[in-house]
């Protein structure tokens, strides 16, 4: 009798994981066609069946800007110096738009996969992760409008300019998307054992947003509320906004400080999201 390998016929070996922090990018590699599914089912399923479709990614920021300059620049009389009110906060909301997009689409992951998380397996993390991925064409959408914008006001004759730092832009982007998926495995792990704890993220995040530097200059808030700037000054966020439309407008400041507190931060919470996550996805499935 002829004794066989079997263990070589397998393509996949699912074993059990026995540590408590685990990202194996080998299989989650392996589960790419997935993946991309994943991210083709996140863009085509969202507008589907509504009048207006991908039109809703332009409405959105457009309409947004538009508020923030009424209220902010017209009435409040924010001033943005040589860049116009709205491309100021074109740009500051464009790219908000991303983190938010990441942070709610992965907020949610286990109540809204869990009918496929009890059924078959697969890396749990590619669900959130395929959310950032597809957002990423929402966000490259939005960015095409401000482009088109900024080409029109440089054709009015506004004094606009790239700085040389441009180049970094998408590292701003990615790191914006690591800080809404680590933020968004945490609050999803939380959500599975505490249900009302959804319904605050919506509050928490329009609050963030006027604590983010989105509509206004950093500087601005340090010399009008002294006493409440530093509320802004430790917010990761605030930096990527700030330096993002450093790069874009050449307006503002960049600290290199404040990015090297905005990495590390990112860092720890998407390590402490990912601890978390792999936590919950052995148990979740009681509980949701």
């Amino acid at each position: 009798m002829n004794n066989t390998n079997t263990t070589n016929d397998w393509l996949f070996e699912i074993i059990p994981k026995n540590r408590f922090f685990s990202l194996n990018l080998k299989e989650i590699w392996q589960y790419r066609d997935l993946l991309f599914l994943f991210v083709k089912r996140d863009v085509i399923t969202v507008y589907k069946q509504t009048v207006l479709g991908p039109l809703w990614y332009l409405i959105q920021p457009l309409f947004t800007s538009v508020t923030f300059t009424i209220i902010f620049n017209n009435v409040a009389g924010i001033n943005t110096g040589t860049v116009p009110p709205f491309l100021f906060n074109l740009a500051g909301i464009t790219v908000w738009n991303y983190f938010t997009a990441c942070l709610n689409g992965t907020s949610d992951t286990f109540k809204a996969n869990a009918g496929i998380f009890g059924k078959v397996y697969f890396p749990r993390i590619i669900t959130p992760l395929s959310v950032v991925i597809s957002n990423l064409i929402k966000f490259g959408i939005q960015f095409f409008i401000f482009i088109a914008f900024y080409c029109y006001y440089c054709i009015q004759g506004r004094d606009l300019s790239f700085n040389s730092l441009v180049l970094f832009f998408p590292v701003l982007i990615l790191i914006m998307g690591i800080l809404g998926l680590g933020l968004g495995m945490l609050i999803s792990s939380m959500v599975t054992k505490y249900r009302d704890f959804s319904y605050l993220i919506g509050f928490g995040i329009q609050l963030l947003m006027y604590l983010s530097a989105v509509m206004y200059p950093m500087d601005l808030i340090k010399q009008k509320l002294p006493d409440y700037g530093w509320i802004v000054t430790y917010n990761p966020l605030a930096y990527i906004i700030e330096t993002s439309r450093y790069m874009l407008l050449n307006v503002g400041e960049i600290s290199i400080l404040g990015l090297c507190y905005t990495v590390t931060i990112t860092i720890v919470v998407f390590f402490i999201g990912l601890l978390v996550f792999n936590k919950t996805e052995k148990s979740f499935i009681d509980t949701v």
